[in-house]
């Protein structure tokens, strides 16, 4: 037998199965239309259910019955005759109803998926425990309480050593001698704020570890014996007239014979009023004016209470030296300088920043003592300043201000040649009480 009649043999047998099958779906079709139009409610009965599974079961025994006799076709036709080699067409193995349509019985029909069974896990066992240790829970710490309490107790600790401070500091009544030195210096307003800054920091706390040490240097004039007094009247009004000694070197000790004598009544005077500081836990307040003419003798004793670290007796004490030490530095910085600098602010400043080294370096020569102390410079006082102090003198004696008779008192004052717009003083307010007298 050819290909060609082999081909034609099994289509011819594919068209048979293809309309076998098509009319067992028509009469599956029209049985199914018959059962629709005679039931009555929308649940199939049991007949129905019946009789299509025996439509089932006919469709599957006739598919078996088509495909054995394909099978046998297929031998007969390769044993009468086929070359070798030429393909033989076979029907599937598998059958399925994918291609068909489902209709609504066949759900019913179907025999239901059973569920697959999860395969159980195996518990796992801890060693020490005969099963599943549960999950640690959350406690809260009862230390998170004592944390608490601690941070409350240091905040309390702070706020009150910051009250103390500040009442600390209220007992000096910085705040009134800032306005007193406002009012009663003229011209020195930088060297004042530098001062009560260091007296802000030193007295806002009882306890130190060295005593504040400052001295003030400029020329004769500028005011820093006025100065030296009004700090020793507002001292002795807050802390008491004990705990204030003004030391005059010309008045105290004025031959050198007598300064070894001197250093030691000093020393015992200092020791005398610092124990007694400390039994009323305040700072006393110790101004040597005049130091320029002081003794090497005095200035070794007041060296050693200063610079000593080995007691706590001699910590909690200021001392503020006056002198004109250094006054020519000043003097030759404030001509040179000041023609360049507008601001009373800014000239002292210049000055702090240009001549301190300079001025270090001098005072360090003359004695290690002025290693411990705080440098402030003042400088030369102008022609306005000189007419501020001549006003304030007049009304302290009681005379009418004039200010034609002002001007003319403060011409008569000596002035260096001007520099720029300034027009400084060469005696300061030297000689204003002298001419206030004179009136």
């Amino acid at each position: 037998m050819s290909d060609q009649e082999s081909s034609t043999s099994s289509s011819q047998t594919e068209g048979e199965f293809e309309g076998e099958m098509d009319e067992e779906q028509d009469r599956g079709m029209e049985e199914e239309d018959r059962n629709e139009k005679g039931r009555g409610s929308p649940v199939p009965s049991l007949s129905n259910f019946s009789s299509s599974l025996r439509a089932v079961l006919r469709i599957k025994h006739k598919y078996q019955a088509i495909k054995k006799r394909r099978q046998e076709m297929a031998l007969t036709v390769g044993g009468s005759g086929v070359l070798m080699g030429a393909p033989v067409r076979t029907s599937p193995k598998i059958f399925t109803f994918d291609g068909l349509t489902p209709s609504p019985f066949s759900a019913l029909s179907a025999p239901v998926p059973q569920k697959k069974k999860r395969r159980r896990r195996k518990r796992v066992l801890f060693p020490n425990g005969g099963g599943c240790r549960a999950p640690p829970k959350q406690e809260h710490s009862r230390a998170k309480y004592c944390l608490y309490l601690l941070f409350a107790i240091v905040f309390i600790q702070v706020y009150n050593a910051i009250e103390n401070l500040d009442d600390h500091v209220l007992r000096y009544d910085l705040e009134g001698l800032e306005k007193t030195l406002r009012r009663e210096v003229f011209g020195q307003q930088g060297a004042v704020e530098d001062l009560l800054s260091h007296l802000k920091d030193y007295l806002s706390t009882y306890v130190h570890n060295k005593p504040l040490v400052v001295s003030l240097h400029g020329p004769s004039g500028v005011g820093k014996s006025h100065l030296g007094r009004l700090l020793a009247g507002h001292f002795r009004s807050v802390v008491g007239e004990t705990l204030v000694l003004q030391y005059y070197v010309l008045h105290h000790c004025p031959q050198e014979a007598d300064a070894l004598r001197c250093a030691s009544d000093l020393a015992a005077i200092i020791s005398e009023m610092v124990e007694r500081a400390e039994e009323e836990e305040k700072i006393p307040l110790f101004i040597f004016d005049e130091a320029e003419h002081m003794h090497g003798e005095i200035l070794d004793a007041l060296w050693q209470l200063v610079a000593s670290k080995q007691s706590n007796e001699y910590l909690n004490a200021v001392y503020l030296f006056l002198s004109n030490l250094g006054h020519g530095h000043i003097t030759k910085h404030m001509l040179h300088n000041s023609s360049s600098i507008s601001t009373a602010s800014g000239r002292h400043s210049n000055l702090v920043k240009e001549l301190m080294p300079i001025l270090r370096a001098t005072l360090e020569e003359l004695h290690p003592l002025w290693t411990e102390a705080e440098l402030l410079p003042l400088g030369l006082l102008e022609k306005g300043h000189v007419m501020e102090c001549f006003l304030d003198e007049m009304a302290r004696e009681g005379f009418y201000p004039d200010h034609t008779n002002i001007e003319r008192l403060a011409g008569e004052v000596e002035y260096y040649p001007a520099v720029g717009d300034h027009e400084y003083s060469q005696t300061g307010c030297k000689q204003v009480v002298a001419k206030v007298n004179m009136l």
